[in-house]
């Protein structure tokens, strides 16, 4: 398989084919020089250029090398970064799965409020349209607000009511007194007046044997 240098953008990547490059070319002459029986040639000049040749491809092998084992650590560093990414982006799709699972159960405890039957709905409030009517400035409140102003107005006419309740008792309570006071008024005069019923009798009867004897 054969790579663009265009297709490789890491720089270390492509110091590394480059050199890749050089130690072929560098290999392709060497080998054509041999095959060229080149290499029978004794001269000092021949001598001096095949070991220049050998030297420029020691040196590129060498930085190949060089460079090789350092994308060799970069690619075990970038997988372990991989695989570190990896156990995050699972770590993070678990939390994001735990808070729906969490919105999920909120959304039912909330459905579950909604449809509680709360006491206050049982209540005998006046018909929302009849205190809307007293109370036009709340015709634009959301249902939460305009519940609570009927609750508050409901409890504000329980407690007058209650003012007025215990007002009334205590008129009661008080015309009880007096009705009880003339009550025993009239039993102290009633008894009075039999006791005099009784004197003036006994005052007759003894009268009568008197004018009798006479």
């Amino acid at each position: 398989m054969t790579y663009s240098q265009d297709s490789i953008t890491d720089p270390s990547l492509k110091e590394c084919l480059e050199l890749s490059v050089q130690t072929r070319d560098y290999c392709n002459k060497i080998l054509s020089q041999i095959e060229a029986n080149e290499v029978v040639d004794d001269s000092p000049s021949s001598k001096a250029e095949r070991s220049k040749d050998l030297k420029r491809l020691l040196a590129v092998m060498a930085q190949l090398k060089t460079v090789h084992r350092m994308n060799v650590m970069n690619a075990r560093d970038s997988k372990q970064d991989s695989v570190s990414a990896r156990q995050e982006v699972d770590r993070l799709h678990l939390q994001l799965q735990n808070l729906y699972y969490e919105q999920r159960h909120l959304r039912g405890e909330i459905a579950a409020c909604r449809d509680f039957p709360h006491k206050y709905t049982e209540l005998p409030l006046i018909s929302e349209e009849d205190f809307l009517e007293e109370n036009p400035e709340l015709r634009d409140a959301d249902p939460h607000t305009l519940m609570i102003a009927r609750l508050r107005h409901e409890k504000t006419a329980r407690e007058q009511l209650e003012v007025e309740r215990k007002q009334l008792l205590q008129k009661k309570q008080a015309l009880v007194t007096e009705i009880k006071k003339r009550k025993d008024d009239l039993s102290r005069t009633g008894k009075a007046i039999e006791k005099i019923s009784a004197d003036f009798r006994a005052l007759s009867v003894t009268l009568g044997s008197s004018l009798g004897s006479v």
